[in-house]
Formats: structure tokens, sequence, C-alpha cells
């Protein structure tokens, strides 16, 4: 009788610690996941100064507002409403939306943006994957810029910086971009020009001879989106596992010597999943500073 009770007593303990080893899992399972939700739709800002060597003393200050990969994710109004008046101009890197994502979405989010500062905007993979010909004209119907492989100057006390957009190509592929815009005889020499290019994948840049230009502003990586360890990112192009976000330096290759500086953003939304793990969403306001001697 004792050995019956013995054993049932054995049993009733595996039984136990099996359920709560069960309740263990599913409870970190269920924190893991909160936060990745919680990290995809973080509103984060991220300030920092960039010094290029090119840039015309004017400009010395001169504040950018970058956001890229917006997808379905709502602009936060409360955080962005208070930059109008403090940056120069808005540049949204592409991916603005996404296939059966509400396009009313997308024409909030540029009312938004637009009411800030003057607004740059260059096509994304997942921009032609929606209906492109809607998405171009609210873009366009908001007021922003739509850079479709073509140069902008930007003044401002009598002085100019020259923004380039690089148009995502419409097919897919790195090897489809069209020739990068030559910029007019109104800009001077390559050593006393200062250009930002703002395009959609970094991927780009791979496939170029020289890249005449002193910041590149970029996203489509989301940074890897979900890192795990040990693991890594799940990008399969090489070329991400190193450029996948962050400050980078760019051999110009133009003859000037110098690099170009390559900012990577891990972007606002997420694509597939609304999920991510180790890149936490996020958005850029980037104040440009000359160089000193």
């Amino acid at each position: 009788m004792g050995n019956r009770r013995g054993a049932a007593f054995e049993y009733f303990m595996v039984i136990f610690w099996i359920w709560g080893l069960v309740v263990v899992v599913l409870l970190i399972a269920l924190i893991i996941a909160v936060i990745m939700v919680s990290n995809a739709f973080r509103n984060r800002i991220i300030t920092e100064e960039i010094i290029l060597k090119s840039l015309p003393d004017e400009f010395d200050g001169f504040r950018l507002l970058f956001i890229t990969d917006i997808h379905r994710r709502r602009l936060p109004t409360a955080l962005l409403t208070p930059l109008k008046g403090t940056v120069g101009a808005v540049l949204l890197g592409g991916d603005l939306t996404e296939k059966n994502s509400p396009l009313d979405r997308l024409t909030d989010n540029m009312t938004l943006v637009t009411s800030i500062a003057p607004t740059y905007v260059v096509h994304g993979n997942h921009d032609y994957r929606a209906d492109i010909s809607l998405v171009d004209q609210i873009i366009r119907g908001s007021g922003a810029k739509l850079l479709m492989d073509e140069n902008v100057r930007i003044e401002r006390e009598g002085a100019s910086l020259w923004l380039t957009g690089v148009d995502f190509p419409k097919k897919g592929g790195n090897t489809s971009y069209r020739p990068l815009p030559g910029l007019t005889s109104r800009a001077s020499s390559l050593n006393n020009t200062c250009r930002i290019i703002l395009v959609h994948d970094p991927l780009w840049l791979s496939k170029r001879q020289s890249v005449p230009a002193d910041l590149i502003l970029a996203g489509h990586t989301h940074g890897g989106q979900v890192i795990l360890p040990f693991l890594g990112q799940r990008h399969v192009e090489n070329f991400y596992h190193k450029y996948d976000a962050g400050m980078f330096q760019w051999p110009r290759r133009d003859g000037t010597g110098r690099d170009a500086k390559l900012l990577i953003s891990r972007g606002f939304g997420t694509s597939h999943l609304p999920i991510r793990w180790g890149s936490p969403a996020e958005m850029h306001v980037l104040t440009l500073r000359k160089e000193k001697h």
C-alpha cells in the first residue's frame, strides 16, 4: 500500500514539474513576444550630428528629419509636430506604404510630414508593390517632392547643397538602377559641392564605380528586424552582414580622395510580421555640421 502511495506521489510530482516547466516556457515566450511587438511599435527619434567637409558655412546647424520604411505604421503626431520650425527638410527614404495597407494612412502621414518642413521622397520596393499610381498621387498631392533619379537644390541664406533622389527599380534587382543624375553647371567642382544622396536600398552602392556624395541616407534593411542570439540577422545577401544599420564610411572613388558618410536606418515600420528583436524602430533628426579646420 505504501509503495503505491509513493509511486502515485512521484507520478504527481513529475506531472507537476512538467506543467510547471510548460508554464515557465510559455511565460518566457509571452514576455519575448511582448518585447518584440513593443520594439516594433516604439516611437523613437535618434539625434546626431554629421560633420561634412564640403558643407557651406550657411548650412552649419541645418537639421534634417529622416524617416524610412514606414510600411503600415502611422507616424506619431505628438512626437513629430514639435519639430516644425526646427528642421529645414524632411527626407523619406522609401517604403512609405505597402500592398493592402490603407492609403488613407499614407495620406495622413504625408500631411503630417509636409506640415513640418519641405519634404523629399524616394520610392522603395514595397511602394511599387502597392498601387503606385495612387501612391504617387498622394505623395505629390501632399506637396512633397518625389525624386525619381533627380537632383534638387536646397538653398539657405544664398548658399546651396544638392539632394539627389535615387528611384528604386520598378522591376526590382540591383542591376536595374538608372545612372546617377549629374549635377548641373550651377554646381561647382566636386571638392566644393555638398551633395546628399537619398536611396532606399544601400545595396545600390555595391554596383557603383564612384559615389560623388558627402552623405548617403538609406534604409530597407530594418537593421535585420529580428536578430537572434548566435544566429544573427535573416538577410542572406553578404552586403547586409556588414552594412545593416548605423553610420559607415564609403569610398567615393570620384577623384577627391575622400569617403562619403553612409547612414542606414533601421526604419520605422516592419515587413511581414510586426515584431522586432535587437533592432528597435527609429527615426532620425540629423544636424549637419561644417568640418572645422
